[in-house]
C-alpha cells in the first residue's frame, strides 16, 4: 500500500524505494519529481528557485488522496491523476487528456492487458553507481511538437524525431517542448541523454541521474503556456540599444588597426553600425583574457574612438585555459578547472593543451569574471562573445569528464547557463542593468541571464540556411527569444563567388528579420597570420573580408537597403523586446503562435511572425524568384512592398526578385519597409 503525505501543497508517495513528488509550480503548472533516494537533490535547475519567483507565481496545488490508493492534485487549468498503481495522467481545466504515462506491466487493469513489464518511470541502478532514468509516456495521434533548442535539421514540428540531450557546436539542448494538444513539458534534468517523439512512444531518457525531474503547464493558446514557462524560468532582460540594429563582425580582424579602420568605413559610407566583434585570439594565451599588447596597443583609446562613433565593441571570451598561461597553476589549485575520470587531463587540444573553466564553481565564475573585468570592462567593454560554451570538449566523450557539482554525464547541459552567468553576475553587481552577451549554447533558463543564442560553426549553403531557419522557432518555441545566425553561414564562401553573393543576399535579408542583426563568417581565401609565432606561441590568421562593400555591385544596394530598413524598424524591434522581457514573448515566431485557431499554420515551416504584425517569408533554395506564401485566416495580410492586400486563409504566389523578400503586414499595419 502506498503511504501518501499531503503538506504545504505538496503531495508524496511512498512505495517501496520510490518516492513521486509533485506540487503547484507557478500558474496552471505543476513540477514532478521522482527519485529511489531516501530524499530529493533539492536542485532547480533550470527553474527559478522557490525563493527568488515573484509572489504572484505562488500557488497551492488542491490536493485528494482516496480510499483506493489513488490521489489528484490540480492547479488551475492543471490536474495530474495517481491511479492505485502509481501511474499518472494530465488533464486540462475542462477534464481532457493531455498525456500519460506509458506503462506495460500488469495483466489485471481495464486499460491494458500486457505482462511486457515495462514501466512509465522508471530509475534503474547502474551498478556501483547511480540511476539510469527513462520516462515513457502515451503517444497521441495528430499530435504536433515543437520547441527543444537548435539542431542541424530542417525540421520544426519534432514528432517523430529523436533527439540527443547535450550540447555541441551547431546543437543546443534547451529541454522544453510546447505540444499542439495544449501543454508545454520542461525536462527539468541537465544530464546527458535522448528524447524520441516515436509514433508508439515518447520516451525521456538520460544516462547518469539521479532523480527524475519535470514540469508541465496548461494552456489554451501557445502564448499562455510560452508565458506561464517563462514565468518560472526567468525572461531575458531588457535589449540594450546597441542590440536592436546591426552587428559587424567577421573572422577575424587581427589587429587594432583592421578593426578601426572597418568601423570607420561604415561611418564614412553613413552605413547603420551599432556594434562591432574582437573575434577569438586577440588574446596572448587562452585563459588570460586580455588583449595582446603587440596587435592590440591601445584598447583605451580603441573603445573611445568607436564610442565617439556610435559603435560598441563585443569581445570574444574563451572558457579555455592553456596549460602556459600565467593562470593555469593558481586555477588547477583551487579546482577552478574540469577534471577528467581517467586518462590525460586534456578537454581541447587546439592552438595550445587546454581545460575549460569549471562554472558550476562559484569561485571558478568569480575568478574568471575578476579578469574579464579588469582587461574588458574597466575599460569600458559591456558586451562579451562567450564561444565554446558547450563546452566543445574533444572529443565529446562525456563519461570521461568531471565537474564540482558532478560527473558531466549528469550536468554538462547547465554549463552554458552557468558560464554566462559568471559575466552576468559580475555586470550586474557594476550596476549594468541591459545585459546582452553573444553565447554559443544556451539551457533552458539561460535567457534570464542576459544570452543570445547562436547557431554555431555552420555551412556557407542553403541548405544551412534553411536548417536556421527550424534551428531559430525551435529556440524562441524553447523559451530562447534572443537568438543570431551567422549570416552567410560561417564555414566557407568566397565574396567573389556569384553563387555565393546570391547566398549572402538571401541570408542578410532573412538576417535583417531575426531578432538580432548579425554578420559574421570565415569568408575564403584566408589571410595567413602576421608572424607564425611571437614569444613561441603559434598566432592564428584570419578570413577574407567580410564587411557588406566586399559582395559586388548588384550586392551591395540590396545589403544597403536592408541595413536601413532595419534601421528604420528598431521603434518596432524594441518594442517586441519589451514583450520578452517582460512576459517572455519570442520575438520570431511559428505562425501557430499568433493563429491558433487556423489548423494549416501549425504545419507551415518556411514563414514566421517576426513580431504581431509582419510575416516573414525568406527565399531559402538559389535560383528562386518566386515563392508561395500562405496567409494565415483571421487576418488581412498586405503585401509590404507592392501594398497588394489578401483576405487570410490562402496561398498566394509572390514575386520575389533578388532585392526582395517576401514580407505582408497584418490588418492595415503601416511600418516603414518598402
Amino acid at each position: 500500500m502506498a503511504i501518501y503525505k499531503a503538506e504545504g501543497g505538496r503531495l508524496t508517495r511512498r512505495y517501496d524505494s520510490e518516492l513521486l513528488v509533485l506540487e503547484a509550480w507557478g500558474e496552471n503548472s505543476l513540477r514532478v519529481r521522482a527519485t529511489r533516494r531516501k530524499e530529493l537533490t533539492g536542485n532547480d535547475w533550470a527553474l527559478i528557485p522557490r525563493d527568488e519567483r515573484p509572489s504572484a507565481l505562488a500557488s497551492v496545488a488542491e490536493i485528494q488522496i482516496a480510499e483506493d490508493g489513488s490521489a489528484r492534485v490540480a492547479n488551475g487549468d492543471i490536474e495530474a491523476r495517481i491511479n492505485r498503481e502509481g501511474w499518472l495522467s494530465f488533464y486540462n481545466g475542462r477534464g481532457e487528456l493531455l498525456f500519460e504515462e506509458y506503462w506495460r506491466n500488469r495483466a489485471d487493469l481495464s486499460r491494458y492487458t500486457s505482462t511486457l513489464n515495462l514501466p512509465g518511470r522508471e530509475l534503474k541502478p547502474i551498478l556501483g553507481g547511480d540511476w539510469r532514468i527513462t520516462l515513457r509516456l502515451e503517444a497521441r495521434e495528430g499530435e504536433r511538437i515543437f520547441g527543444l533548442g537548435q539542431y542541424a535539421e530542417p525540421f520544426l514540428d519534432k514528432k517523430g524525431s529523436v533527439l540527443e540531450l547535450a550540447h555541441r557546436n551547431m546543437q543546443s539542448s534547451v529541454p522544453f517542448a510546447l505540444s499542439s494538444l495544449g501543454y508545454g513539458f520542461l525536462w527539468n534534468n541537465p544530464a546527458v541523454g535522448r528524447v524520441s517523439f516515436a509514433r508508439n512512444l515518447t520516451e525521456w531518457a538520460v544516462e547518469d541521474s539521479l532523480e527524475l525531474d519535470y514540469w508541465v503547464t496548461a494552456g489554451d493558446t501557445p502564448a499562455r503556456i510560452e508565458e506561464q514557462y517563462a514565468a518560472v524560468t526567468g525572461t531575458v532582460p531588457m535589449m540594450p540599444d546597441y542590440g536592436l540594429g546591426f552587428i559587424q563582425s567577421k573572422l577575424r580582424y587581427r589587429t587594432q588597426g583592421e578593426l578601426l579602420e572597418a568601423a570607420r568605413e561604415y561611418r564614412r559610407r553613413g552605413l547603420p553600425l551599432d556594434m562591432i566583434v574582437a573575434d577569438f585570439f586577440h588574446w596572448t594565451l587562452q585563459g588570460e583574457w586580455s588583449f595582446d599588447p603587440v596587435d592590440w596597443p591601445d584598447v583605451d583609446l580603441m573603445v573611445a574612438e568607436l564610442r565617439s562613433l556610435g559603435v560598441e565593441l563585443m569581445v570574444s571570451i574563451w572558457p579555455t585555459v592553456d596549460s602556459r598561461g600565467k593562470y593555469y597553476q593558481e586555477m588547477i589549485e583551487k579546482g577552478y578547472l574540469v577534471q577528467v575520470d581517467r586518462g590525460y587531463r586534456l578537454n581541447m587540444n587546439w592552438m595550445g593543451e587546454t581545460l575549460f573553466i569549471d562554472p558550476t564553481d562559484a569561485g571558478a565564475r568569480e575568478f574568471v569574471w575578476s579578469k574579464a573585468k579588469e582587461h574588458y570592462f574597466d575599460k569600458g567593454i559591456r558586451a562579451f562573445w562567450l564561444d565554446e560554451a558547450e563546452p566543445e570538449f574533444s572529443p565529446y566523450d562525456f563519461d570521461v569528464y568531471r565537474y564540482r557539482m558532478g560527473p558531466a554525464l549528469q550536468v554538462t547541459n547547465v554549463y552554458p547557463l552557468l558560464y554566462a552567468r559568471a559575466f552576468f553576475d559580475g555586470q550586474r553587481a557594476e550596476g549594468q542593468e541591459e545585459i546582452l552577451n553573444l553565447v554559443r549554447a544556451a539551457w533552458a533558463g539561460s535567457q534570464r541571464y542576459g544570452v543570445l543564442a547562436w547557431s554555431g560553426d555552420i555551412n556557407s549553403s542553403f541548405r544551412s540556411m534553411r536548417e536556421q531557419l527550424a534551428a531559430g522557432l525551435s529556440m524562441a518555441i524553447a523559451g530562447i527569444p534572443w537568438w543570431t545566425t551567422d549570416i552567410g553561414g560561417f564555414i566557407g564562401g568566397d565574396p567573389a563567388d556569384p553563387g555565393f553573393r546570391e547566398l549572402m543576399v538571401r541570408w542578410f535579408q532573412w538576417g535583417a528579420f531575426c531578432p538580432v542583426f548579425r554578420l559574421h563568417g570565415e569568408r575564403l581565401p584566408p589571410k595567413p597570420p602576421l608572424v607564425e609565432y611571437r614569444d613561441g606561441i603559434r598566432q592564428f590568421g584570419s578570413g577574407a573580408d567580410n564587411e557588406v562593400w566586399w559582395y559586388g555591385d548588384e550586392a551591395y544596394p540590396i545589403l544597403e537597403r536592408y541595413l536601413r530598413m532595419r534601421e528604420r524598424l528598431k521603434p518596432y524591434i524594441k518594442l517586441q523586446m519589451l514583450a520578452a522581457h517582460e512576459r517572455g514573448t519570442p520575438v520570431m515566431r511559428p505562425l501557430f503562435y499568433d493563429f491558433p485557431e487556423d489548423a494549416l499554420a501549425w504545419e507551415i515551416e518556411d514563414e514566421y511572425m517576426f513580431g504581431p504584425q509582419i510575416l516573414v517569408a525568406p527565399i531559402l533554395s538559389e535560383g528562386r524568384r518566386e515563392r508561395e506564401v500562405y496567409l494565415p485566416s483571421g487576418a488581412r495580410w498586405k503585401d509590404a512592398f507592392t501594398g497588394l492586400s489578401h483576405e487570410g486563409g490562402r496561398r498566394v504566389a509572390v514575386p520575389a526578385p533578388l532585392e526582395v523578400i517576401p514580407l505582408f503586414l497584418r490588418d492595415g499595419a503601416e511600418l516603414p519597409i518598402g
